[in-house]
């Protein structure tokens, strides 16, 4: 089983699209409860997951995702596929598992330095930008984390992530300095730093931060990419999961 770790106290991984048995454009590892990819391959995949990291597959919790600002903080499990409509959760209740589904956003996995009060989001450029990195912070926080740490996982990169002044604007409009996040590309375009992006506003916040170096779009044989799925015209993706634990 595939997975990448950052430098954080909290049992943790960025799985990559390898290792499960889903197939066709869901090959192998998908997670991702949004597709077509039938129920069956995706519980066997979510639960080597949970195997990887030691946990029971029932503890392995998830979101219905919506580019939003939303944090959950959990204190009960719930059943797969029947998390609430947010972006991120936060628990300190022991032997619990946080997930977050990606297919080019940042999974942004947050640990205490003791490893018992952790977060996990799901940051695309909308919810960055809105600020749920800031909100799971503060969840965090809330909980007793006197002081944080993140790791950027596997996202798009500044060289596969070209866009347009829809997205460039409300950015530099909102902090004129995050213009360094964007380099000019072909004319009207830019290629924009999402995790960089991301990174600066966790330390912000006063948080630590790592990026992993992977880029999905650019890595087809690691990573499930949306972008990548796009531009192929392809009709469907799988998406990778990111997991901390306590």
């Amino acid at each position: 089983m595939d997975f990448l770790t950052g430098d954080l106290p909290a049992r943790h991984g960025f799985f990559t699209r390898n290792g499960g048995v889903s197939t066709g454009p869901y090959t192998s590892l998908n997670c991702g409860l949004s597709g077509a990819d039938e129920a069956a391959n995706i519980r066997e995949n979510r639960a080597r997951v949970a195997q990887a990291l030691g946990i029971a597959p029932a503890l392995l919790l998830g979101l219905k995702q919506v580019h939003g600002t939303e944090v959950v903080t959990v204190t009960t499990p719930w059943a797969i596929g029947a998390g609430p409509e947010a972006d991120a959760l936060v628990t300190n209740r022991p032997g619990l598992a946080l997930g977050v589904i990606t297919a080019d956003c940042a999974p942004i996995l947050l640990s205490d330095p003791t490893g018992t009060i952790i977060g996990a989001a799901h940051a695309g450029w909308r919810g960055a930008f809105l600020g749920v990195l800031e909100a799971t912070v503060a969840a965090m926080r809330a909980l007793g984390a006197p002081h944080i740490r993140a790791a950027i996982g596997p996202c798009i990169h500044q060289a596969s992530y070209e866009v347009s002044a829809d997205l460039r604007t409300p950015i530099v409009e909102d902090d004129a300095t995050a213009a360094r996040f964007f380099i000019p590309g072909r004319p009207e375009r830019w290629q924009f730093d999402l995790p960089g992006y991301c990174a600066a506003r966790l330390k912000a916040a006063g948080v630590a931060t790592d990026i992993l170096p992977n880029d999905t779009c650019a890595q087809e044989q690691t990573f499930f990419s949306y972008r990548r799925k796009t531009l192929r015209h392809e009709a469907a993706t799988g998406h990778q999961i990111s997991v901390i634990r306590t």
